[in-house]
């Protein structure tokens, strides 16, 4: 089947209404299950850095600490009103997706599947349900990616400016973007798709070569180092700390993460959906109608190699499978015949991913979904968290807390003070970990106990702090095995040293 199609852009018409549907469909489900747990480590961390605004942060750009502060703004500082643009942003990949598949040729039965494959990953349900630097970035990447299929099959330098825009906004939230144009353009320099077959099917429109005019791509590379300056200049001015944060997260999952890099993407995008994706990949390079989009096909192998070698984590690629599973949608459609047969499987897809990714099940059966997902466990027990921490405080004589101070170990446990701990009377919290170390030390005039929250395994910080006691112990009240469950409160009488020589070796990825 050709890609011609009657609309004006030489492409079949967009089914609007049921991609639409299916959009608005996982937007409702994802905002009305937002509430049935908690926030997440990291969704606390974003509304701390968005008090914090800046251009950087050690372990990320600015753009999702400031949807996060958005988020609070305008829907509420609750999960549900933080939640709102991570439900809306899957709901324009979803679109995104089905888009995707018409740029491949895909008519209405194709488009509709694809836009439900993307509404039935694993992975799209879960950085739709909690705001991450995943959210944007899934929908920046699908964005860049059509962008790109667009200028490969039109040979328009028009183009070219919207690509650029489109990659500088992805900067400004993650530089995963780089990878993904990198291993794009392997693919164009490997395929050289305008050779032999001309890029547009729309009659009367010639084919005009994507790499010889030098001005489309150094309008597009101007233009995205335009938007992204700012965070760029930050990361260089700062040493560029994203680096050393990438190298320790890839020191931590070691080579077994690499070993099982490949099955944990297929699982966390869906098994149900793998046939879907192994069609497209292969209809991408091999057919020869798709000519000019065989760089996309040749790109997902590049990018697994680039992210396996650069220590990364196995989700990275996927929003490119999504992007390969859309070329599949059509042939599938047509094999099957009638949509109404994809139906089953895609359903058994949905169940399988909402009870991997959404809070559909009660709290305390979260042991169960937590062996295959962690972040199902850290949105568990912060308010109990806080209640045990302001306990632990009144220990602290009533003379000695104006002097006293609060410590945590990492900046989820910091969020769940700053959120919830005014309620309680609780200080302000600091810690060494990520971008919080930036923003501390506690004045040296505070030189009153100190109260630790530590580890369970852990005995970092009590090693620069003088008379330890345990005062405390945290329980979510579900057994739930997150990273704060039996951690320790900690009753120190003091630091060795003074906060400002002391705050150095507190500093931690």
């Amino acid at each position: 089947m050709g890609i011609r199609g009657d609309g004006r852009d030489g492409l079949l018409p967009f089914a609007f209404r049921p991609v639409a549907a299916v959009a608005a469909a996982v937007a409702v489900l994802l905002i009305a299950l937002s509430g049935r747990y908690g926030f997440h480590r990291d969704e606390l961390y974003f509304l701390l850095a968005g008090r914090h605004p800046a251009w950087g942060y050690v372990d990320q750009p600015p753009l999702t600490p400031l949807l996060a502060r958005f988020g609070a703004a305008v829907f509420g500082a609750s999960p549900t009103g933080l939640r709102v643009v991570p439900a809306l942003l899957c709901g324009c990949s979803v679109v995104l997706t089905a888009l995707l598949a018409r740029e491949l040729g895909a008519g209405r039965g194709g488009q509709v599947l694809a836009a439900g494959c993307c509404a039935c990953s694993g992975y799209v349900l879960g950085v739709g349900h909690l705001l991450s630097t995943s959210t944007f970035d899934l929908t920046a990447e699908l964005g860049v990616l059509l962008l790109a299929l667009r200028l490969l099959r039109t040979g328009d330098a028009r183009w070219w400016p919207a690509l650029g825009a489109a990659v500088g906004a992805a900067l400004l939230n993650k530089q995963l973007i780089l990878p993904l144009i990198l291993a794009l353009l392997v693919g164009v320099l490997a395929t050289r798709p305008w050779r032999g077959t001309p890029w547009s099917p729309r009659p009367g429109i010639a084919a005009r070569p994507l790499l010889g005019p030098l001005l489309g791509p150094l309008l597009a590379l101007l233009l995205a180092l335009l938007i992204c300056a700012p965070t760029l200049v930050w990361q260089a001015t700062h040493g560029w700390p994203e680096v050393k944060v990438a190298r320790v997260l890839s020191h931590v999952d070691g080579v077994s993460g690499r070993l099982l890099f490949l099955p944990l993407q297929l699982l966390e995008f869906s098994p149900v959906l793998v046939p879907v994706a192994v069609v497209g990949l292969l209809r991408l390079l091999r057919e020869d109608e798709l000519r000019w989009a065989r760089p996309l096909g040749l790109a997902y192998p590049v990018l697994c190699v680039l992210v396996l070698v650069g220590g990364g984590k196995p989700y990275y690629p996927l929003p490119l499978l999504l992007a390969v599973t859309a070329a599949g949608c059509e042939p599938v459609v047509r094999r099957a015949r009638r949509l109404r047969r994809i139906i089953a499987p895609l359903l058994l897809a949905a169940a399988t991913s909402a009870l991997a990714a959404l809070p559909v099940l009660p709290v305390p059966a979260v042991t169960v979904t937590n062996a295959v997902d962690i972040d199902q466990g850290e949105q568990v027990g912060w308010p109990q968290l806080t209640r045990t921490t302001a306990a632990a405080w009144t220990v602290i004589p009533e003379a000695q807390r104006a002097r006293a101070v609060l410590l945590t170990s990492n900046y989820g446990e910091a969020g769940a003070l700053a959120h919830y701990g005014p309620a309680y009377g609780l200080p302000t919290a600091y810690s060494g970990h990520m971008s919080l170390y930036d923003w501390g030390p506690p004045p040296d005039s505070d030189d009153g106990p100190v109260l630790l929250l530590e580890q369970a395994d852990g005995h970092r910080l009590e090693q620069h702090f003088a008379g330890c006691r345990t005062v405390g112990r945290i329980d979510n009240g579900h057994g739930i095995g997150n990273q704060e469950q039996n951690a320790r409160l900690v009753l120190c009488e003091g630091a060795h040293q003074r906060w400002s020589v002391l705050w150095p070796s507190l500093r931690q990825y």
